[in-house]
C-alpha cells in the first residue's frame, strides 16, 4: 500500500503492451516455417534504402521522418526456408488461420469482444526491420480485462501482427538484417493505462504471460515474448519503452521512468527560474582544434570533419545532472545527437576531459559569448552530420524548457531507458490492399474450447495430488503435465516422485552435460512405466542418463546397461548383514545413529537397485541385533 501511495502522488498513468511469438506452422503471410536459423547458413543477400511513405491524407508520420535522418543501407540474408513475400518481391499470402485461431483463444481467454471481420493494415516502419517499409497488423478484439491484487485492468485490443526481421550487425551506416525471423505470427495485447505501481505492472505482466504460455501454443525462450511500457506521471507525458524482454525488469523500467519523468519537471522548474534559452545560432569552432590533443576530436578533422558548438543559456550544473542511474541530462542531448550518426557530443558541465583542455573550453565559451551560467555543447564529425546533430541538441534543449517529451525509448538491460524516436501519430497506418479481410463467424468462436490456466492447473494439482506449491507449479507449466496425470492415476506412483522424474532429475542431468532432449515424452512413459514395475526410486537418475546416452537401447535394455536389475529382499537383507558385520564396532560405539551413515554405505553398494524403505527396514533390524535389543 505504501508504494501505490507513493505513486498515486506522483499521478503515475501506466498501461503495458505485451508481443507474443507463436508457435505456429508457418508464417503470418507465408508459408515459411517459423523456426531461427544461423546467419552462417544464408544463402542469399540484397540490399535496400526506405524512405517514409504519405498517408491517406497527404502525412508523413513524425517517427518515420526521424529514421531518415540519416542515409543507411539495409542488407538482408535471406535462407532456404524464407521466400518472395520476406524479401517484398511477392505479395502476401491470406493470413495465417491457425493465427488467428491463436488470437481468439487468447481473445477469450481475455473476455475480449471479438470482431466479426479481421481486417489487415500497414504501419509504416522505415528502420529496416522489414523490407516492405511497414509491418501488416490486423485489429482482432477490444474491451476485455484481468482481475488483479489492485483491482480489475483493463485490455483495450489484442492484434496479430508480424514480427520484425532480427538485427545480426549494426556498421552504422549499414546494417545487416536476418529474415529468419521476419513473419513469425505475434499477438499484441494492449492494456488500459490502469496500472498504479511498479509492482502492479510486473503483476499484470506476469498474469497475461501466464494466460499467454497456457495455451501451449506461444514460442518459449529469450527473444520469444516483449513488454513495451507506456509510462508518465502528473506534469509529464507519456513516454513508451520497448524491448523489455526480462519480467523481473517492468518493476524496475516502471520505476526508473516515473522518477526520471519527476527530475526533467524539476530541471524544468530550476530552469524557468533561471530564464534559461536556447540559443540557436550554431557556431563553427574548427579552428580552436587545430593542434588539440584530443583523440575523438582529431580523428574527426582528419576525415576532413568539423567541430560544431552551440550554447544553452542558464543550462549551467543541469547537463550534468543524473536523471537516471548513470545517466544524465547530457545523455538525453546525446542520444538525439547519435540519431544524426555521430558518436556523441561534449558538454561544458563534463569538461575539461577526453583531452579538451581548460583553454580550448574557454575559447569556445569566448567565440559563443556564453557566461558562466551557460552550458556549451560540441560535436565533431562529418559537416552534415554534426550540423544534424546541433538541431537535434537544440530540439532537445527547447523540450526541456517545457518539462518531458513525449517519445519512444529503448530499454535497456539495467532498467534505464534511451532514446529512439518520437512517439508515432496516427499518419503511421494506412489499409493494407494485398489482403482480403477474413470474416469470423459466432458459430467458429464459440467452437474453439479454452486451454485450463496454469495458474487453475497448479492448485488443481496441490489439492488433488497433494504437491507442495513449488512442484505443483512447475508441473502445471510443464508440456508433460498430462504424462503426470496419467502415472498418477494409471500406474499409482507418488505425485512427488513422478514430478521428479519428469522435471527435476532432468534438469539436474542437463548440468552434467547429458543430452537429456533425447527423452522424448515416449521415452519418459517408458521409465515411469519400469519405475512402477520395481526399479528403484534412488535408480532413477541412472536410468534417465542410460536412456539418454543409449536412445538406440529399450528402455528395460537401458536399465540393464546402468546395473539397475532388481534384487530380492534376501539379497538386500545379505548386504545389509555383510556391512553390518564390516562395522560391528562402529555401531556399538554410535548405536542407532549408526543408521544414516549405514544407510549411504548400503545404498552405494545397490546402485540404486533397492527401493530405500526396504534397505532402512533391514538396516533397522540388523541393528538392533548387534545391540542386543
Amino acid at each position: 500500500m505504501p508504494e501505490n501511495r507513493e505513486y498515486a502522488s506522483l499521478g503515475l498513468v501506466c498501461g503495458i503492451e505485451i508481443h507474443q511469438q507463436l508457435d505456429t506452422a508457418a508464417k503470418l503471410f507465408c508459408g515459411c516455417p517459423t523456426r531461427i536459423r544461423d546467419v552462417e547458413e544464408s544463402d542469399h543477400q540484397f540490399f535496400r534504402r526506405l524512405r517514409p511513405a504519405r498517408s491517406e491524407l497527404g502525412e508523413i508520420d513524425r517517427a518515420a521522418l526521424e529514421e531518415v535522418l540519416v542515409s543507411r543501407k539495409f542488407i538482408y540474408k535471406s535462407y532456404d526456408s524464407t521466400c518472395l513475400v520476406e524479401a517484398d518481391d511477392e505479395p502476401p499470402s491470406e493470413l495465417n488461420r491457425e493465427a488467428l485461431e491463436i488470437g481468439i483463444v487468447v481473445s477469450k481467454l481475455l473476455s475480449m469482444q471479438i470482431a466479426d471481420e479481421v481486417q489487415t493494415m500497414r504501419k509504416i516502419v522505415i528502420d529496416g526491420s522489414n523490407t516492405s517499409g511497414f509491418q501488416r497488423t490486423a485489429y482482432l478484439a477490444s474491451h476485455g480485462g484481468i482481475e488483479t491484487s489492485s483491482g480489475r485492468v483493463g485490455i483495450e485490443t489484442i492484434c496479430l501482427e508480424e514480427e520484425a526481421a532480427r538485427i545480426v550487425d549494426d556498421r552504422g551506416d549499414e546494417v545487416v538484417y536476418s529474415l529468419d525471423r521476419l513473419g513469425i505470427p505475434l499477438v499484441e495485447i494492449c492494456t488500459s493505462p490502469d496500472i498504479i505501481s511498479p509492482s502492479h505492472a510486473r503483476e499484470v505482466a506476469r498474469r497475461l504471460g501466464m494466460i499467454l504460455r497456457s495455451t501451449g501454443r506461444v514460442k518459449r525462450g529469450l527473444g520469444t515474448i516483449r513488454q513495451d511500457v507506456n509510462v508518465s506521471i502528473r506534469g509529464g507525458a507519456r513516454v513508451e519503452i520497448k524491448g523489455v524482454q526480462e519480467l523481473n525488469l517492468i518493476e524496475t523500467i516502471v520505476a526508473v521512468e516515473a522518477e526520471r519523468q519527476h527530475l526533467l519537471l524539476e530541471i524544468r522548474d530550476e530552469l524557468l527560474v533561471r530564464g534559461a534559452r536556447v540559443h540557436h545560432q550554431v557556431a563553427d569552432v574548427t579552428g580552436i582544434f587545430a593542434g588539440t590533443g584530443s583523440k575523438v576530436i582529431k580523428a574527426a578533422l582528419k576525415r576532413g570533419g568539423a567541430v560544431l558548438a552551440v550554447r544553452l543559456g542558464g543550462f549551467a550544473g543541469l547537463l550534468g545532472k543524473e536523471i537516471q542511474p548513470g545517466r544524465r541530462l547530457g545523455s538525453e542531448l546525446s542520444d538525439r545527437a547519435k540519431r544524426a550518426g555521430v558518436g556523441g557530443i561534449f558538454h561544458s558541465d563534463e569538461l575539461p576531459a577526453y583531452g579538451i583542455t581548460d583553454e580550448e573550453v574557454e575559447m569556445v565559451r569566448r567565440s559563443l559569448e556564453a557566461g558562466e551560467e551557460d552550458s556549451v555543447v560540441m560535436v565533431a564529425a562529418e559537416r552534415d552530420r554534426a550540423e544534424a546533430a546541433m538541431k537535434a541538441v537544440l530540439e532537445r534543449g527547447e523540450e526541456a524548457l517545457a518539462g518531458v517529451p513525449e517519445e519512444t525509448r529503448r530499454a535497456l538491460p539495467d532498467g534505464t531507458s534511451e532514446y529512439m524516436r518520437p512517439l508515432p501519430g496516427s499518419a503511421r497506418m494506412y489499409p493494407e490492399t494485398d489482403v482480403p479481410p477474413v470474416v469470423v463467424a459466432p458459430e467458429y468462436v464459440a467452437s474453439l474450447t479454452l486451454p485450463e490456466l496454469f495458474d487453475e492447473r497448479a492448485a488443481r494439482f496441490e489439492e488433488e495430488y497433494g504437491l507442495n506449491h513449488e512442484f505443483a507449479t512447475l508441473m502445471a507449466k510443464s508440456p508433460y503435465y498430462h504424462l503426470f496425470e496419467e502415472a498418477v492415476r494409471d500406474l499409482s506412483l507418488p505425485s512427488a516422485l513422478v514430478v521428479r522424474t519428469l522435471e527435476m532429475i532432468p534438469r539436474e542431468l542437463a548440468g552434467e552435460g547429458v543430452p537429456v532432449s533425447r527423452l522424448t515424452e515416449v521415452r519418459l512413459k517408458e521409465a515411469l512405466i519400469l519405475v512402477a514395475g520395481g526399479v528403484a526410486k534412488e535408480g532413477i537418475p541412472q536410468l534417465l542418463e542410460s536412456m539418454a546416452k543409449n536412445p538406440h537401447l529399450s528402455a528395460p535394455e537401458a536399465a540393464e546397461a546402468a546395473g539397475l536389475a532388481g534384487v530380492g529382499e534376501g539379497d538386500v537383507e545379505a548386504v545389509v548383514a555383510a556391512i553390518v558385520a564390516e562395522k560391528e564396532a562402529f555401531v556399538r560405539e554410535r548405536g542407532e545413529a549408526a543408521l544414516a551413515p549405514l544407510m549411504g554405505l548400503v545404498m552405494k553398494e545397490l546402485r540404486g537397485k533397492a527401493d530405500g524403505a526396504l534397505v532402512s527396514s533391514a538396516l533397522k533390524r540388523e541393528i538392533r541385533r548387534i545391540l542386543g535389543e
